[in-house]
């Protein structure tokens, strides 16, 4: 699965989900909306949210950070 994260340095929940793919050995890409503007742009696209983060799952998107929704997308027990 591809995992993208769109997120900032000072969002707790971003930082949150992060250590939950990196504790669950989840190979994730990292975007940070403060400094990358097309980014940010096409993260609105895909969610049509400005807040972070957004999580996206092989194109199933996620907003926030819900550990139970991940797990399941991702078959993590």
């Amino acid at each position: 699965m591809k995992v993208k994260i769109y997120s900032t340095p000072v969002c707790v929940y971003c930082r949150m989900a992060k250590e939950f793919f990196k504790k669950n050995n989840v190979e994730f890409e990292e975007v940070n909306v403060a400094v990358d503007r097309q980014a940010a742009e096409e993260m609105v696209a895909k969610s049509h949210q400005m807040g972070v983060p957004v999580i996206d799952i092989d194109g199933e998107i996620f907003l926030g950070f819900n550990r139970r929704d991940l797990e399941e997308k991702l078959g993590i027990r």
